[in-house]
């Protein structure tokens, strides 16, 4: 299934968003043949396990218009192009330690006319400002990545969860919270999409 999958889970959307979305199909089989961002066999799954997984965060949290979102370790774009979609008046700031995926992120950034993405190839400590919300899929360990993002954040708080860390991940992740130390709060992904895959899916919201 393709933009069918997130009209299921999205019915608002706009026109223009349905074009945006319904691009990335061509977009990602293209530049995936130039630069393998995503593994052979899940680039025909690609609204399932990349499009739809991204947007589990969206379930979560609606970004708020003038918000600042910094996605690390974005590889081809997730969650961070999805979401940039999902949220036009968010802005989106995606940065990887790899310059040939953020190519790849910047070219369908491009392609979709984006205005409120920035890809930048850098590790998350070097990336200047402040942010509303760190947003990752599964980059490291829980216990590893907060260090890395825990002075990116804003003062400020508008939404309805104080910024913090969004972050996507899956399996039995009850040692590896433990292991974290932190303070989490679980959103079960099976709990708004039905397919299989999301069955031990998770969003881990982190208060910074």
């Amino acid at each position: 299934m393709g933009i069918e999958l997130i009209l299921k889970y999205f019915p608002e959307i706009s026109a223009e968003q349905q074009a945006q979305f319904g691009q990335l199909a061509d977009l990602y089989s293209y530049w995936n043949n130039q630069i393998n961002v995503i593994s052979r066999k899940d680039i025909e799954s690609l609204y399932e396990r990349h499009v739809l997984h991204s947007l589990g965060i969206a379930k979560v949290m609606g970004f708020l218009p003038g918000e600042q979102v910094l996605d690390v370790g974005t590889g081809g774009g997730f969650p961070g192009v999805p979401l940039a979609i999902m949220f036009p008046e968010t802005s989106f700031h995606l940065v990887d330690s790899i310059g040939k995926k953020i190519k790849v992120v910047q070219e369908v950034s491009s392609a979709l006319e984006l205005k409120n993405l920035k890809a930048t190839h850098a590790r998350a400590e070097q990336v200047p400002g402040k942010f509303d919300f760190v947003v990752s899929r599964a980059v490291t360990q829980l216990k590893d990545f907060y260090p890395w993002v825990k002075d990116k954040f804003s003062n400020k708080s508008n939404n309805k969860l104080g910024n913090g860390i969004l972050y996507l991940k899956g399996g039995d992740l009850e040692q590896e919270i433990a292991e974290s130390g932190l303070a989490v709060q679980q959103y079960f992904l099976k709990n708004y999409f039905e397919e299989e895959f999301f069955e031990t899916k998770q969003v881990i919201y982190v208060k910074c």
